[in-house]
C-alpha cells in the first residue's frame, strides 16, 4: 500500500460524516538538515504530522516520532480556504499551518493539489 493511501485510511476516524479527503501529505517538525550537526538532535526533537485536506477544513494531525502514516489525534483545525503553499526546494518550510513544518519534495504535488482545489 502506498504512503498516501495509508495516510488516507488512517485519517478516516477524524473525518466528519460525508466529508471527503482532497489531499493528504506528511510533514515533520524539525529540519532534516539538523542531522548534519547531530542525528540525536533530530531523533529526539522531531515529530511527524499528517496534514489532511478535506472539502470542509484542513486538519493537522499528530503522527508520532517514528512513523509518518498513523493519525493519532487532531492538533489543529484550519479553515479550508487557508493557502498552504507554494512549496519549493528539497525540504520546504511551511509556516501557514500553525507551526513550523518541513515538507519533503515528494509531497509538493499534494500541497499544490490542495491549493489548486481551494482556489
Amino acid at each position: 500500500m502506498a504512503i498516501r493511501d495509508k495516510m488516507r485510511a488512517n485519517a478516516a476516524h477524524v473525518l466528519q460524516p460525508g466529508e471527503n479527503i482532497q489531499a493528504v501529505f506528511g510533514a515533520q517538525t524539525t529540519s532534516q538538515y539538523l542531522a548534519l550537526i547531530s542525528l540525536w538532535i533530530l531523533i529526539i526533537a522531531n515529530r511527524y504530522r499528517v496534514i489532511v485536506v478535506t472539502d470542509r477544513r484542513i486538519l493537522v494531525c499528530a503522527s508520532g516520532r517514528m512513523a509518518t502514516t498513523p493519525v493519532k489525534e487532531v492538533l489543529r483545525e484550519l479553515p479550508r480556504n487557508t493557502r498552504v503553499g507554494p512549496p519549493r526546494g528539497l525540504w520546504w518550510r511551511c509556516e501557514t499551518l500553525g507551526e513550523k513544518l518541513y515538507v519533503h519534495k515528494r509531497f509538493h504535488k499534494d500541497v499544490n493539489a490542495a491549493d489548486g482545489v481551494a482556489a
